[in-house]
Formats: C-alpha cells, structure tokens, sequence
C-alpha cells in the first residue's frame, strides 16, 4: 500500500496559505498531524483530509472540535 505524503510547500499551496503558518501550527499543536524524519516534516494525506473534515461549520457561531489526543502505538 503506498501512503500519499505532502510536504510544507505543497500543503500551503493546497490551502492558499504560507508555510509559516504550517510552522506556527505545528509548533502550537495545531493543524494536521505530521511525520518528522531527520529535518524532514511531511503530511500524510489521510490527516489531511480528517483536519479537513474537522474544519467544517455549519454556522459562524459553531465552536471547532477539540483534537484527539495522540494516539498510543
């Protein structure tokens, strides 16, 4: 089974925002959940789209879900 990644770059791109803001999330515990190898910081898409799937609203006035906790191997 191949696992589809993103990288900093191409995840900014895929939401029209600058990959510092990735850097902010990561750095607060926010934003998706992501693999660092050495220096390397990837997003498996999987994540991506559970983050996105988090991320609707049906009004203004609906507070975001809290996140999971990390999850136990």
């Amino acid at each position: 089974m191949s696992v589809k990644h993103l990288n900093q770059i191409d995840l900014a791109r895929r939401w029209s925002i600058s990959p510092r803001t990735l850097e902010r999330w990561r750095w607060l515990g926010q934003g998706p959940r992501y693999i660092k190898i050495g220096g390397r910081v990837v997003y498996r898409i999987d994540e991506i789209e559970a983050f996105e799937a988090q991320q609707t609203r049906a009004s203004t006035a609906e507070l975001p879900q809290p996140r999971a906790l990390a999850r136990s191997a």
